[in-house]
């Protein structure tokens, strides 16, 4: 009674129904913040996908046959292409090591197409593999760095990638024998593999193969983005410092350890800015699927980055 004499009914039924309006309108906002965010988080999660499907990619991508966009290409393939690693790795290393000719009767030649500048020795190579397996040389030109070895008699022609690939400076040897470094191919003597991915690090020391000392850790790094407080933009903010941070930890783990061969592996994004930023040369780099734990990963990344693709002309 009183609040209709004062006139402050008609005032309570306005701000009933401004505080109705109001909730609604803070419905609909936050019904499209959760699909703003379910965008964000769909994206955040998509890229990381991409991320491991191009590690994937970078690490069977020797195992594809690569097809030259010149059609007039595609009837030329090896004859046979395997993946070796392990026991199988060390008899096929061993029988083509063993090859013995007369004098100067095989031939070694170290290839990089990925070259970005050519001269006259990188054509005379060229020419050394064409003039021995004929118009197959072509294969390599879209290949990564390997090396060529073939005989005057034509018994042998093969292309090998090993991990761990001799200086680009190398020249072609003609010998009695296959110039092969045992090191290139197998796990010998003492040397470290670190696995290095943007949440998680690794590091064995091994000798001829086998695992004498241990250091790893995993850091806590955002994953997606997600429904809550802050933007994209300081979630991403945020993310690159826990990287940067991680990464920092990787260095210091790193210097704790002195060893004459250094060869990393992991996530190839990651892998490329601790070997840039880092003042340290790793001797062999590679992009590897290692998931798990740190001890696990490690296991799968040194039995990966152990192999040799063997293609036969």
């Amino acid at each position: 009674m009183i609040d209709q004499l004062l006139g402050r009914a008609s005032l309570k039924d306005r701000i009933e129904e401004l505080e109705e309006e109001a909730e609604r309108l803070r419905r609909r906002y936050e019904a499209e913040s959760d699909r703003k965010a379910d965008a964000v988080t769909a994206k955040q999660e998509a890229e990381e996908r991409q991320n491991r499907l191009e590690d994937r990619i970078a690490q069977l991508e020797g195992e594809l046959e690569r097809v030259d966009e010149d059609e007039s290409d595609d009837e030329f393939e090896f004859r046979r292409r395997e993946q070796l690693r392990g026991a199988r790795l060390e008899e096929v290393f061993d029988r083509v090591a063993s090859v013995r000719t007369g004098p100067e009767g095989a031939c070694t030649v170290f290839f990089d197409p990925q070259r970005e500048d050519t001269d006259r020795s990188d054509a005379e190579r060229y020419q050394l593999v064409e003039d021995a397996v004929g118009e197959r040389a072509s294969l390599l030109t879209n290949g990564d760095p390997c090396l060529v070895c073939f005989d005057d008699a034509g018994l042998v022609s093969v292309r090998l990638e090993p991990p761990v690939l001799p200086e680009s400076n190398l020249e072609p040897t003609w010998s009695d024998r296959f110039e092969l470094e045992r090191e290139w191919f197998l796990p010998t003597g003492s040397y470290a593999l670190a696995l290095v991915r943007a949440d998680l690090f690794a590091l064995g020391i091994y000798e001829d193969g086998d695992r004498v000392d241990y250091r790893g850790f995993e850091s806590e790094v955002k994953g997606s983005h997600s429904k809550g407080g802050f933007s994209q933009a300081r979630f991403e903010r945020i993310r690159d410092d826990q990287i940067d941070d991680h990464l920092e930890r990787c260095h210091r783990a790193l210097a704790e350890f002195d060893t004459d061969r250094l060869y990393l592996a992991g996530q190839r994004g990651v892998v490329e800015t601790l070997a840039g930023e880092g003042d340290f040369e790793p001797d062999a780099t590679a992009a590897v699927d290692a998931t798990g734990d740190p001890k696990s990963a490690l296991e799968d990344a040194h039995r990966s980055f152990w192999t040799t693709e063997l293609g036969v002309f």
